[in-house]
């Protein structure tokens, strides 16, 4: 499960108008199904030295996957299907570790609080679902 964007070399994608840049990844952005085919489009733009595609997966951008994902994400991995996120919901707020489903597109955050980086850091090394 993976589709293919266009980023500019100094950060941000590609929009539909084929001009500006998003600094999010979002449905604004144009978005292709393989490689070859954002290459076709690379070809054509004016500035094609300041851009590269990219993969965009779960893993990647978690968030375009699961819209109910919110907050700051600062870790990702895969275990067993799922995607499993470091995040801070909001700024200032306890961290927590979610959980998502790559099949059901659901989100489910652990009871857990942690009050520091390094602290859901070490819960986040060694969970498991």
């Amino acid at each position: 499960m993976s589709i293919f964007a266009i980023q500019s070399l100094v950060g941000g994608f590609l929009d539909e108008d084929l001009h500006n840049f998003n600094k999010k990844f979002d449905d604004w952005c144009v978005q292709f199904e393989s490689y070859d085919d954002a290459m076709t489009i690379v070809q054509t733009l004016e500035n094609r030295k300041s851009v590269v595609v990219v993969e965009i997966t779960p893993l990647s951008y978690p968030k375009y996957f699961f819209s109910s994902l919110q907050g700051t994400i600062y870790l990702t991995r895969q275990v067993e299907g799922k995607i499993i996120c470091a995040l801070e919901p909001f700024m200032g707020a306890s961290f927590k570790i979610a959980i998502c489903d790559l099949k059901t597109k659901s989100v489910k955050l652990t009871q857990t609080s942690y009050k520091s980086i390094s602290s859901v850091e070490a819960a986040f090394t060694n969970f498991s679902v």
